[in-house]
């Protein structure tokens, strides 16, 4: 979802980025839930193209930015890559903050539109820093 978001807020504005979806726990090669694609639908968003996967070194290696949901998943990638520890951020401290946002898997669809609405919400005030951070994260 937040891949999704992300790329609609962007636009074409950042042409040449990579932005990319990976999980700690991810089931390899699952597409996105119904509820999910359809909120982004709805959005004018299309991320029918989307397939999980785990991350990994070669992922960690790529990107200067990884920007991450719930604290477990931080401190997860940043204790297996401690040379990648500084390029790690949960969503919220794009805008100041350090809360989690909940996953809405097997929730409601009304789960998935408050998470849809906080990370929306998230990208539009914190754009200027995830900006910032990826064009001058080490990586």
């Amino acid at each position: 979802m937040a891949q999704g978001l992300l790329l609609a807020q962007l636009g074409e504005k950042h042409d040449g980025w990579r932005i990319e979806s990976a999980g700690v726990a991810a089931m390899e090669g699952t597409p996105a839930s119904q509820k999910t694609l359809q909120i982004l639908s709805e959005k004018g968003i299309d991320l029918s193209f989307h397939k999980a996967r785990q991350i990994n070194l070669y992922l960690m290696e790529q990107f200067a930015l990884i920007l991450v949901m719930e604290r477990r998943h931080k401190h997860i990638l940043q204790t297996q890559y401690p040379d990648f520890a500084a390029k790690i951020y949960l969503l919220s401290e794009m805008i100041g903050k350090d809360h989690e946002i909940d996953d809405p898997g097997g929730g409601t669809y009304e789960d998935y539109q408050r998470t849809a609405f906080e990370i929306e919400s998230i990208l539009s005030h914190g754009l200027v820093k995830i900006e910032q951070l990826a064009t001058d994260s080490p990586g």
